[in-house]
């Protein structure tokens, strides 16, 4: 080459090194023996390598740890096969994310890359806004569903272990939210710790939590294992703030192999499993079985029954009557009935459950006190019957739902009832929600002069430090109790500690459940001068009290 040629190709060499330089791109050339022959301030920054020190020398000397990984294969690749190569790949030495492009030449490989850390970064929070939870960090239902989809297909037996915190809402409601998501937090650390190797946690939403087992040998055993931990777990209590909480899970158990038909059936199955283990009073493990789909399908119909039931005017009060110890009707308590077109009476059993599930409890509720208060109301009229009382059943959705109160003083003004001579009946499960509240609601009330009974006072969870708080008229006995009573059995000392409760807070104490003439006997040495019981009446339909009532001596 001559001198002009000389001076021409040095020209051009620096125009393309300073093309090269301005480059957002890193560049690299290396040679046919995989040396550096060219890297631009781009690569030096991005890789930490001065190029006055490494040109010359062997990338793969400068940058061990990629031998025979991806860097390394797709490189060898490009000059073997004379193709351009494309890829991302990260590089832990240097927590570096590249998208790199790689061009043979005739004198070697060209390398083009970028640093995507920042789009790793963006793609990683957009990748865990969508599958990941916000508040535990554990799998989202999303992800979670698409691993047991994995699982069905490669065909390995396994369960699946859907876990419902029981009576989470009454920590919320009354500690606040913060409270509940401590506990939330508290109960991933704790599932993470007995889940196995291999097995995935998760969080489905609310209160919800999933666990995905692999078999280890036997799936049944080990999933029994799995959530009898979880249980044991729970039971050592949570340190939620400055004092502790104790709560329980009710656990549905699925257990899959490769003849589960989807993952939908076996979330379903586990749902079914986790439902009944509620049914059964929740702190409970229920393994599906085929006969829980069946007693679904039953309760699905029966619910629609019953929404058909409200529209179509099905349902009918019978009223049990009261008496005073020397056998006058002192008043009635409404009772609920379920005439169905096809099945007959129904019993308060099998649908009121249902009806407090569905929220149903609210319209039915409503219609109950409707009805008394009108019977209420025709008695009052009347000289011979206006002392009678007439006692309601109240559920805690009821009292606790919006505008009870407002409902109570609506129902008592549009019919004209006495509400001296209504009584609502309150179990011991409207107790054990926010006091305060219940205490607020009753004294509203009994200003207006309406009574309170705890029914069946004894078999549930009332507080004595609360109980004495409460604004009540009665207490109720427990048929229970009765019926253990006599033989002075342990029903007997519960009963008569019931009646030295009721005298100690002046309260009245009404025994239920007395159907023989012993019963009775029992009762009026104890002290009790109130009863209710099949010895006194059964419970009647509307037109069939009137013509009880004027066979007593009421008047």
């Amino acid at each position: 080459m001559d001198k002009a040629g000389q001076t021409s190709s040095i020209a051009l060499d620096q125009r393309l090194s300073k093309a090269l330089e301005s480059m957002s791109d890193a560049f690299i050339m290396v040679d046919h023996d995989w040396r550096f022959v060219y890297v631009n301030s781009e690569a030096e920054r991005l890789l930490h390598c001065p190029r006055a020190e490494v040109l010359g020398t062997n990338i793969w000397d400068r940058f061990p740890e990629a031998v025979g990984g991806r860097y390394y294969q797709e490189y060898q690749r490009a000059v073997a096969d004379q193709v351009a190569v494309a890829f991302e790949e990260y590089y832990p030495p240097l927590d570096l994310w590249t998208e790199i492009r790689a061009y043979p030449c005739e004198d070697g490989l060209a390398i083009y890359f970028i640093a995507i850390n920042e789009r790793k970064a963006a793609e990683n929070a957009i990748e865990t806004l969508a599958f990941y939870d916000k508040l535990t960090a554990l799998p989202n239902r999303q992800l979670f569903l698409q691993y047991v989809d994995v699982a069905l297909i490669a065909g390995r037996p396994g369960a699946v272990l859907l876990i419902d915190l029981d009576n989470f809402k009454s920590l919320n409601d009354t500690r606040g939210h913060e409270a509940g998501d401590t506990l939330l937090n508290e109960v991933a650390s704790r599932l993470l710790a007995i889940a196995g190797k291999g097995d995935t946690v998760a969080r489905f939403g609310g209160d919800e939590f999933a666990l995905l087992l692999e078999a280890h040998g036997d799936a049944a055993r080990y999933a029994d294992r799995v959530a009898a931990a979880a249980q044991a777990s729970f039971a050592r209590g949570f340190d939620i703030g400055d004092s502790p909480h104790y709560s329980s899970a009710s656990i549905g158990v699925a257990l899959f192999d490769h003849a589960s038909t989807s993952v939908d059936e076996v979330l379903k199955r586990a749902d079914l499993a986790m439902y009944e283990a509620k049914a059964a009073g929740r702190n409970a493990v229920r393994v599906f079985q085929p006969q829980m789909e069946a007693r679904l399908q039953a309760r699905v119909a029966l619910e629609a029954d019953l929404r058909h039931a409200l529209e179509r005017q099905q349902f009918l009060l019978h009223y049990q009557p009261l008496a005073d110890i020397d056998g006058s009707m002192t008043g009635a308590e409404a009772l609920l009935r379920w005439q169905h077109p096809q099945r007959g009476l129904v019993a308060p059993g099998e649908f009121i459950p249902v009806a407090e599930d569905t929220g149903i409890i609210l319209a039915l509720g409503q219609w109950v006190l409707q009805t008394a208060c009108q019977r209420l109301a025709r008695w009052g009229a009347q000289a011979a019957t206006r002392t009678l009382t007439m006692a309601v059943n109240v559920s805690a959705l009821q009292f606790h739902g919006p505008g009870f109160v407002r409902q109570v003083q609506d129902v008592l003004a549009a019919t004209g009832a006495n509400p001296r001579c209504l009584k609502l009946e309150l179990t011991e499960s409207v107790l054990v929600q926010d006091v305060d509240d219940t205490i607020a609601k009753m004294h509203t009330l009994r200003a207006l002069g309406v009574g309170f009974s705890l029914d069946d006072f004894g078999t549930g969870y009332s507080s004595l430090s609360s109980l004495h708080k409460l604004p009540l008229t009665q207490l109720k006995i427990d048929q229970s109790f009765i019926r253990d009573a006599l033989g002075e059995q342990h029903g007997a000392v519960i009963a008569r500690t019931i009646l030295a409760l009721g005298k100690a807070l002046q309260l009245e104490v009404l025994a239920e459940g007395v159907e023989t003439a012993a019963h009775l006997a029992f009762i009026a040495e104890a002290g009790c001068q109130a009863y209710q019981g099949y010895l006194f009446s059964r419970p009647l339909p509307d037109a069939e009290l009137d013509t009880f009532l004027a066979r007593t001596n009421c008047d």
